[in-house]
């Protein structure tokens, strides 16, 4: 079976099952709970509720393959919420912010403990994570947020010498890091595939691929419609992230659709180790849309950078689903860090859409008006380990559960919204050039445009850690 454009890691993935096999829904059915989506969000959702209650009936629907859409084309990066600290106290009180950073460093390990319990080979790599300051200006980002998580008693950081980070980043560029051991790194289409195979054969989650939602009719039971026959469902989880303001208008401007680029390399394990990248490090520089990068154990280097194209009106463009169309920029970025290799063609690029919040924090809740629809979205380009948190957040909601999880600040819906179109994508192309044109100046020691900087701090909710 050829999806339609396949990214490394889901062309490996399928690469390494040994049977692919696709059953689409070809007649009218029931269930208790139909998800919609078959990514981390849907899966992990559909796994939490059949250990919660073994007996319920938990369908769920994926319009092409499990794991085709952003759950796995991602960087594999496993990092948490350590670094949004500031962010979620502002937003929710200080002993839920506590409680959510916590709770996301645990999920690394549930993560791993996961595999390892249902023999899910996803190249899952504990070796923490490295934040860095690729430039004099954005060093010292970091202190605010290792200041109050300090006060908080909830630093996992520690600060590493220069000459650590370069080591360990394998790059002179870095000129501060701080380390955290609760983070890493993963094959993400390994993992969603592996949770399909779990889902369906070990917790009997009925999984109709190649099922696309056509029209969701609410009422009770639901109505789902597919091409192939309709759900009568008790209660419907919306799973579809970027595209769930195609079935949700409200939401449509909850979020922002932007991409995030990534190209990877052939194996050439002995240059890694020579300028020290022999481990399964997530590194993420300060750069308000962020380069980040990591090794795969047959010694790959994959290097991707956010905050590249944005979708006016949100609609899930054709270059979602393409190569990078943002090569030349991938390889400037490949060659400016790390000097030391040799400058290889890339065995592959490609692209995915990212749904960017506000807050850059995901939201859950019901459907304003429908108490039996419930949806979650908003990872920001960081929901590898978070979505494992939203499974418990949905699972809770969906069996109105009354836990710390359905009284979570994220459960209660979208914290703000982006203006409407023309607005947002203006203003969204504004600030994406004036970022480039002030992080590029730094970059090279220059002192930027005043105007570029202050259009830069509109930018905030793209970045991956908070601001003082």
């Amino acid at each position: 079976m050829k999806h339609r454009y396949e990214p490394f890691w889901f062309d490996q993935a399928l690469g390494l099952e040994q049977q692919v096999t696709v059953s689409a829904l070809r007649a009218d059915t029931t269930a208790d709970i139909c998800i919609v989506g078959g990514g981390f969000t849907g899966l992990w959702t559909a796994i939490e509720l059949k250990q919660r209650q073994p007996n319920l009936d938990v369908l769920l629907i994926e319009r092409d393959l499990c794991g085709s859409g952003a759950s796995g084309r991602n960087g594999g990066c496993m990092l948490t919420w350590s670094t949004k600290y500031l962010t979620l106290k502002r937003l929710f009180g200080e002993a839920e912010a506590k409680r959510l950073v916590q709770a996301s460093e645990q999920a690394v390990f549930d993560i791993r403990d996961f595999c390892q319990k249902h023999q899910i080979d996803a190249q899952v790599r504990i070796d923490g994570t490295l934040y860095t300051a690729t430039s004099h200006a954005q060093c010292n980002n970091m202190d605010p947020v290792m200041r109050a998580l300090d006060e908080a008693g909830i630093n996992s950081w520690q600060t590493l010498a220069p000459e650590q980070v370069q080591r360990q980043a394998g790059s002179p560029r870095h000129l501060e890091g701080f380390y955290s051991p609760a983070a890493g790194s993963l094959q993400p289409a390994m993992l969603v595939r592996g949770l399909r195979r779990v889902a369906e054969q070990q917790y009997a989650v009925r999984i109709h691929e190649q099922t696309p939602l056509q029209r969701l009719e609410p009422g009770s039971p639901i109505k789902i419609q597919t091409p192939g026959g309709t759900v009568r469902a008790s209660k419907v989880i919306m799973a579809l992230n970027g595209w769930t303001p195609e079935f949700v208008p409200a939401l449509r401007r909850a979020i922002v659709l932007v991409s995030s680029d990534m190209a990877i390399t052939p194996p050439m394990p002995e240059q890694l180790a020579q300028i020290g990248l022999d481990h399964g490090q997530a590194v993420v520089d300060s750069r308000v849309f962020v380069h980040y990068y990591r090794t795969t154990p047959d010694g790959r280097l994959m290097l991707g950078k956010g905050g590249n194209l944005f979708a006016y009106g949100n609609r899930m463009l054709r270059a979602f689903d393409e190569p990078s169309r943002y090569q030349r920029l991938l390889r400037e970025s490949f060659d400016h860090l790390f000097p030391g290799l040799p400058s290889p063609a890339f065995v592959r690029t490609w692209t995915g859409p990212s749904d960017r919040s506000v807050t850059g924090l995901p939201f859950f809740d019901r459907l304003p008006g429908h108490d039996n629809i419930f949806y979650g979205l908003g990872y920001s380009g960081n929901g590898v380990v978070q979505s494992h948190i939203g499974g418990h957040i949905l699972a809770s909601l969906a069996l109105d559960a009354d836990d710390e999880w359905s009284r979570s600040g994220l459960a209660a819906g979208p914290v703000g919204f982006f203006p409407p179109e023309p607005v947002r994508w203006l203003g969204a192309m504004t600030v994406r050039n004036a970022v480039r044109r002030k992080e590029n100046a730094e970059d090279h020691c220059r002192t930027p445009y005043w105007w570029d900087k202050r259009l830069a701090r509109l930018a905030g909710a793209a970045g991956k850690t908070d601001k003082a």
